[in-house]
């Protein structure tokens, strides 16, 4: 099945019911007065979260969804049927913005969020609600309300922890299939991967993170050369970014620091907060050079680097060799990522019952000075 991680769809909800202007018509019964229903609501539409979905497909070829609308009112007090709703279903880490404004609307970042897209309208009133002493056969009644449309863009981010950089064939589907049970198609030629791939690396029993690798980047991405840059999203979600260098590049007019720099600026141009993520520095391809030269190698492609580089980690992903140290690194810094966001939302929730505090403490204030005004003008008004 083919990936697609973007689509602009149409949502429609139903209209409602017209209310109903009926008398009641049995016999024995003279003036037997109102009896219009209302109409029916129109369905409204909903957006759902389903882990068991991971492509936008389902939404590249069907552009409208239209829910049903709302039964009129009919006679004899008979209310209008509702229109059902309609729910449909996106993969986990879906983004929905207004196709006009670009506002956005939703972020589908929890298997089962539902959220309400576009609501049906009321149905109309029928005349049983305009009797009255004055009125005993009323014709007024309302027509039901027009539902929301609305025009959505549709944007896949997937929910990663950590993302994998690199050229075409620097080793990021290597060695996504080294350290987890992903399998990605692993060849000899670039672009290989075309679609974004999602590995879970379990370190423990009860501790494991998610690996996402995207198609290789070239020079100008930034700007819609090769596939990278349409997958670029995909890492905007993750906490940490892994950039793999093959070290030992079979073209021998190629040379890794360069490419590495140029990677890092298409990651700029991109995306300011993308390039701020934690980066560490992955030489792959270790196996291809001789043991005694690897410590020139290394060193001669950090001074050709120049970069500043946060932590840097020397593997072999063909035969998993430096594998188990970087993976249980990743483990330690995530583990101390989520004790900081955790750590975050502590003290925004104690400082937000703090504030609800004051709010309470100045409540009470001004209640207990109106109570003093209020006695001191009681005891004003019997001494006068």
């Amino acid at each position: 099945m083919k990936f697609f991680d973007e689509a602009r769809i149409e949502v429609i909800a139903g209209d409602g019911g017209n209310g109903a202007a009926t008398f009641r018509r049995e016999k024995y019964v003279p003036r037997g007065g109102p009896s219009g229903g209302d109409g029916g609501r129109g369905g409204s539409v909903h957006a759902l979260a389903d882990r068991n979905i991971n492509t936008l497909i389902d939404y590249r070829y069907t552009r409208i969804f239209r829910a049903q609308p709302g039964e009129n009112g009919g006679s004899r007090d008979c209310y209008g049927k509702g229109g059902d709703d309609i729910v449909l279903r996106f993969p986990v880490g879906t983004v929905i913005s207004d196709g006009d404004s670009g506002e956005q609307i939703a972020d589908l970042n929890g298997d089962g969020k539902k959220v309400l897209l576009v609501a049906g309208g009321r149905g109309g009133l029928g005349n049983i609600h305009f009797k009255s002493s004055t009125n005993r056969a009323p014709r007024q009644h309302t027509l039901g309300q027009e539902g929301e449309r609305r025009k959505l863009h549709l944007e896949l981010k997937v929910l990663a922890d950590v993302g994998l950089l690199g050229l075409p064939n620097a080793g990021k589907s290597t060695f996504i299939r080294a350290v987890s049970a992903a399998r990605p198609k692993v060849a000899d030629y670039p672009f290989t991967t075309l679609a974004p791939n999602l590995g879970v690396v379990r370190t423990a029993e009860q501790r494991s993170f998610v690996i996402a690798d995207i198609p290789g980047l070239i020079e100008g991405a930034a700007e819609g050369a090769g596939l990278g840059h349409q997958f670029l999203r995909h890492l905007q979600r993750t906490h940490l970014l892994l950039h793999l260098v093959d070290l030992a590049p079979f073209d021998p007019e190629a040379d890794p620091a360069r490419d590495a720099r140029t990677i890092v600026a298409e990651l700029r141009k991109y995306d300011e907060e993308l390039f701020a993520k934690p980066r560490w520095l992955v030489l792959n391809k270790l196996d291809l050079i001789a043991d005694d030269e690897r410590p020139a190698r290394v060193r001669a492609f950090l001074d050709a680097y120049g970069s500043p580089v946060e932590r840097l980690f020397e593997i072999s992903a063909i035969n998993g060799g430096g594998c188990e140290a970087l993976i249980f690194a990743i483990q330690d810094f995530l583990d101390g990522e989520r004790d900081r966001i955790v750590a975050e939302l502590e003290q925004r929730h104690a400082a937000e019952q703090q504030r609800l505090a004051a709010l309470d403490d100045a409540r009470d204030a001004d209640a207990r000075a109106w109570e003093e005004d209020a006695v001191a003008e009681d005891d004003g008004d019997a001494n006068h």
